[in-house]
């Protein structure tokens, strides 16, 4: 029989030998979960044998990761700021990256504000389930072309205990909206060049969502039309926040300031790159940081 330490220096080997990048945090993913246990379980109990269908779940989890499927793929799920989401083929999985529009909401936004939160692209849920978790005061309406995205984020929304505070419409960016207004507008929308989707990792090009990842001849084909889009439902103190790639930012704050924008920055992330610009439609005083 085979125990969790024995599963795991194999499962290691193996994904390493295939150039997985992370393999040992990967083979320990996989075995949690196809054996049923924890992180503590395998520190503390390296011992406990896994039952042959353990054994036989955990060698399929291995043989789909050696073909580079998603972790998140494989075992249905993906930690994001502070909850657990659900994930498929059909969203992209989410990244720490993005959590960057996480710390500026909830930086503006006191834990006990009431606002109206309209997340255009929503996928998984993500960036919306996040806020909500930690803001009680806020409602969101969530958007996506998708109807895939759209039960994988309604999914979510309902086993976070959420789903009585985010309503989710199929759509086309903003389209059908008419007189509705936010306080605040975020979209992490896709931003890669079409010719260089081919470039990148096997897990990305090959296993998420190309709708969510084509940003057109030159990656902003979405900013183009979400600047005007989400400045006309922005209310007029409210704010808004785009994710983009780290090249991005001179263009899209160019991009948002032609459609009328103000108060135009750039944030970077963990690792000191540009990923996110908010900005407001008509700034009373400053509405960034505090607002």
């Amino acid at each position: 029989m085979t125990t969790l330490v024995t599963a795991w220096t194999q499962a290691r080997k193996r994904l390493e030998a295939v150039g997985i990048d992370s393999p040992a945090i990967d083979a320990r993913l996989l075995l949690e979960v196809a054996a049923d246990v924890s992180r503590t379980h395998i520190v503390t109990d390296p011992y406990r044998e896994l039952t042959p269908d353990q054994e036989a779940t955990f060698d399929n989890f291995l043989a789909r990761r050696e073909q580079r499927e998603p972790v998140s793929h494989i075992i249905g799920r993906k930690g994001f700021w502070k909850i657990m989401l659900g994930v498929n083929r059909h969203v992209l999985t989410p990244r720490p990256d993005t959590e960057v529009i996480v710390d500026l909401v909830l930086a503006a936004y006191p834990e006990h504000q009431r606002f109206a939160l309209l997340d255009l692209g929503i996928g998984s849920g993500a960036i919306a389930l996040a806020i909500l978790a930690e803001r009680p005061g806020a409602q969101a309406l969530g958007i996506d072309l998708s109807e895939e995205a759209l039960a994988v984020a309604r999914d979510n929304a309902a086993n976070l205990g959420l789903d009585g505070r985010l309503a989710l419409m199929r759509g086309d960016w903003t389209e059908g909206l008419a007189d509705a207004s936010f306080d605040l507008v975020v979209s992490n929308p896709p931003y890669i060049a079409s010719d260089e989707i081919e470039t990148l990792d096997p897990e990305v090009k090959h296993h998420e969502p190309r709708l969510a990842l084509d940003g057109g001849p030159d990656g902003l084909y979405a900013y183009r039309r979400l600047a005007s889009e989400a400045l006309r439902v922005l209310r007029g103190d409210g704010l808004l926040a785009f994710e983009i790639g780290h090249t991005q930012s001179r263009a899209v704050s160019a991009i948002l300031a032609e459609a009328g924008a103000e108060d135009i920055r750039v944030h970077r992330d963990l690792a000191n790159r540009d990923r996110v610009v908010t900005a407001a439609k008509k700034p009373l005083g400053n509405p960034f940081p505090n607002r």
